[in-house]
C-alpha cells in the first residue's frame, strides 16, 4: 500500500522529472511532504504561485520535455493561470498539480459560490487553456489521471495540463499493483507519398522557395533533418521568433526573422517567395503582419502543422496543408528521390538585402544620450559564448530588439518569444533555464515594467546563487504604451510612465537589498566594457541599463488610416521607416518577372 501523494511523486520521478516548482500550503501538505522524501527530485522554492508556473514554463522550454509546478488551492492555483495561458499559446509541456479542499468540505455538486476555505472551482477555470484538466475525486483513479495528464502534455501538439487533487485523496492509500492505466489512442501524424512528391514538384519548379520555420521543428527535434533538407535543396531558411535558435547566423543558408516586428530583408524575401514552406509554426498575426490576403500572395503556401485546427483557420489559405510532426516531415522529404537544387540566383538576391538592409543603423551607435537598446543586444549576442543561454523578457522593447538584433550562435540556445507576450516571465524565465541548464550561464533583456512584477524571485535566484545576468532596459515606464498613446491619443500619457503616474522604484538599490551585485550602462561609449564585467562576474546580476522611453522599435510593419477612419496594415514589406516607393517597387518586382 501507498499514500497518493507518494505515488504521484513516484511517478514524477519514474519520467525522470527532476526539479519541481513549487510554493507550499496548507491544501497540499501531503504532496509538498512526498515532494520533500524524494530522494531523485529536487524543489525550487518560489516566493509567488505566479513566478514558480512561469519558471516551470521556462524549464519545460529548455530541456524540450514537462515542467512541474505544486502549488495550493484558490489564489494559489489561480495565480499559476497566466503561464498555463502562455505554455497554452506556446505549446510547452507544463503540468500543473494543485491541493485541494477535503471532498468532504467541497462545493461540487452545489450552486454555493464557496465551502471550502479559500475553494475555487479552479479545472472549470483552466479548461479552455489546457489539453486536459480533471479533479481527482477518486484515489484508485490515480495512475490513469497522471498518465493521461503526462501523454497529453508531451504528445501531439504540446501543451499544460492540470490536476486538482484534494486534501484527503492525497492521504488515502492505494494498492499500486491494482491501479487502472491509461492506454493512449494515437498515431503521429506524417505526411503521405502523394503529398511528399507533390511538395518535391513544387520545389523542382520553384525559381525563388524559401522554407519557414518555427518551434514546432524544435518540440518534434528536427532541427538535423530540417538543415539537411534545406541543404540539399538549397532553399533560404527564415525563423519564427519561437524558432530563433534553429539555426545559427553564419549559416549560408539563414536569411533572417520576418514579421510585423521584424527584419526588413527577411520580409522582402518572404514576400517574394514563389513557394513558401512553412513548418512547426502557426502563423500567427504578427508573422502574417494582420493582414492575410497580403502575406506571401506570390508565392504557392506549403503549411505542415501538428495540428489540423492550425491549418483549417480561415484567415489561411493554405495551397497544400500537411498535417505532420515536423521531424517525420523532414524526413520524409529526404528519403524522397529528389536532387538538389541551383537556387544561387535567388540565393545571392537574399543576401544582398541582407546587407543593404542591416538592422543596426550606423546613428545609432554614435548616440551620446542614453543606451541605444539595439546596439546593446548587438554586443552582448557578440560577446556571449555559444553555451550562454538567452532568455529574457516575453513584452515590449527587451523582445522586439532582441527578434531583430541578436546574432545566434551555432548550438545556442536563444528563447525569445511573445505569443502571449506577459509582464513579469522574464525574471522567473530566467530562473527557469538556470535550473533546467545549470551549466550554463543565463542572460536575460528584461524591461524595467516586467522586471519588478516578479522582483521578488531575486531573492530565490540570490539563495540559490544561480548565474544569471539580468540586463534591464530601464525607461521608468512603458515605453510600447507611451509610443501608442503618443500616436493615437495625441500625447495624452496615461498610467505609462512618471508624470502620468507610474512608478518603477529604484532598480539597483532593490536588487543589492536583495544582495545581488549590480552595475549601470548610462550611453553606448560603456556597453562594450561594462558587459563584459557582467559577463565575467561569478553569480547573478542585475545591470541597469539607461535607455530612452522614447527610442522607436524599427523597422516595424505600417498601418495606416483607411477611408472609413480604421486603421489598416500595409504588406510585410512596406515597414517604417517607409522606403522610397520606387526603390520598393523594384524591390518586389522580382515576383513578377
Amino acid at each position: 500500500m501507498m499514500k497518493v501523494s507518494d505515488y504521484i511523486v513516484r511517478f514524477l520521478e519514474n519520467h525522470s522529472v527532476h526539479h519541481v516548482f513549487m510554493l507550499v500550503g496548507g491544501q497540499s501538505m501531503h504532496l509538498n511532504d512526498s515532494i520533500g522524501n524524494s530522494k531523485s527530485i529536487r524543489y525550487i522554492s518560489c516566493l509567488h504561485e505566479q513566478a514558480a508556473a512561469m519558471a516551470a514554463e521556462s524549464y519545460a522550454r529548455c530541456r524540450n520535455d514537462v515542467g512541474v509546478v505544486v502549488v495550493t488551492n484558490g489564489p494559489a492555483a489561480t495565480n499559476t493561470l497566466t503561464a498555463v495561458a502562455c505554455a497554452w499559446v506556446e505549446s510547452t509541456s507544463l503540468m500543473v498539480i494543485s491541493g485541494q479542499v477535503k471532498r468532504g468540505d467541497s462545493m461540487r455538486g452545489t450552486n454555493v459560490r464557496q465551502m471550502g476555505v479559500q475553494e475555487v472551482d479552479i479545472v472549470a477555470m483552466a479548461q479552455p487553456v489546457t489539453k486536459y484538466a480533471v479533479y481527482l475525486d477518486n484515489p484508485l483513479n490515480v495512475r490513469f489521471e497522471l498518465e493521461k495528464c503526462m501523454f497529453f502534455a508531451l504528445h501531439g501538439r504540446k501543451g499544460p495540463v492540470l490536476m486538482d487533487i484534494p486534501l484527503d485523496v492525497q492521504a488515502s492509500m492505494v494498492d499500486e499493483t491494482t491501479l487502472k492505466a491509461y492506454h493512449p489512442d494515437y498515431e503521429l501524424p506524417t505526411p503521405n507519398i502523394e503529398q511528399v512528391i507533390n511538395v518535391c514538384s513544387l520545389i523542382a519548379g520553384a525559381q525563388r522557395p524559401v522554407l519557414y520555420i518555427g518551434a514546432g521543428v524544435f518540440f518534434s527535434g528536427g532541427q538535423e533533418q530540417m538543415v539537411a533538407f534545406a541543404e540539399r535543396h538549397q532553399i533560404p531558411i527564415l525563423t519564427t521568433w519561437n524558432g530563433m535558435d534553429l539555426i545559427w547566423e553564419d549559416h549560408p543558408l539563414y536569411m533572417g526573422r520576418p514579421g510585423a516586428v521584424g527584419q526588413r530583408h527577411a520580409n522582402f524575401i518572404l514576400q517574394n517567395a514563389d513557394v513558401l514552406i512553412t513548418v512547426g509554426t502557426r502563423l500567427s498575426c504578427l508573422q502574417t503582419g494582420f493582414n492575410y490576403d497580403a502575406f506571401a500572395r506570390n508565392a504557392k503556401l506549403v503549411m505542415v502543422d501538428i495540428d489540423q485546427d492550425e491549418l483549417d483557420k480561415k484567415k489561411l489559405h493554405p495551397y497544400m496543408k500537411i498535417r505532420s510532426d515536423a521531424k517525420s516531415f523532414f524526413n520524409m522529404m529526404l528519403s524522397a528521390d529528389s536532387q538538389q537544387q541551383d537556387h544561387t540566383e535567388w540565393l545571392n538576391i537574399c543576401r544582398s538585402w541582407r546587407n543593404k538592409y542591416p538592422v543596426i543603423q550606423p546613428e545609432w551607435k554614435i548616440q551620446n544620450e542614453k543606451v541605444n537598446s539595439y546596439c546593446l543586444v548587438d554586443t552582448l549576442s557578440r560577446l556571449m559564448n555559444k553555451d550562454d543561454v538567452y532568455c529574457g523578457g516575453r513584452a515590449g522593447t527587451c523582445v522586439d530588439t532582441v527578434i531583430q538584433a541578436f546574432h545566434v550562435k551555432r548550438g545556442q540556445r536563444v528563447i525569445a518569444t511573445k505569443g502571449l507576450s506577459s509582464m513579469g516571465y522574464g525574471l522567473p524565465a530566467a530562473l527557469g533555464a538556470a535550473i533546467a541548464l545549470p551549466d550554463q550561464q543565463i542572460i536575460c533583456c528584461n524591461g524595467d515594467g516586467g522586471f519588478v512584477m516578479n522582483i521578488q524571485e531575486l531573492a530565490t535566484i540570490k539563495n540559490l546563487n544561480l548565474p544569471i545576468k539580468f540586463f534591464i532596459l530601464n525607461n521608468r515606464g512603458y515605453a510600447t504604451i507611451v509610443a501608442t498613446q503618443s500616436n493615437v491619443f495625441n500625447k495624452h500619457l496615461v498610467g505609462c510612465e512618471e508624470t502620468s503616474g507610474l512608478s518603477t522604484g529604484d532598480i539597483i538599490s532593490i536588487s543589492e537589498a536583495y544582495g545581488l551585485k549590480t552595475f549601470r550602462i548610462s550611453n553606448n561609449s560603456e556597453i562594450e566594457s561594462v558587459v563584459k564585467q557582467v559577463l565575467d562576474f561569478q553569480g547573478p546580476v542585475v545591470c541597469d541599463v539607461d535607455v530612452s522611453i522614447t527610442q522607436p522599435i524599427q523597422p516595424r510593419q505600417s498601418s495606416y488610416k483607411s477611408e472609413d477612419g480604421q486603421m489598416k496594415s500595409r504588406p510585410l514589406e512596406d515597414m517604417r521607416p517607409l522606403l522610397d516607393r520606387e526603390e520598393l517597387e523594384s524591390i518586389m518586382s522580382i515576383s513578377k518577372s
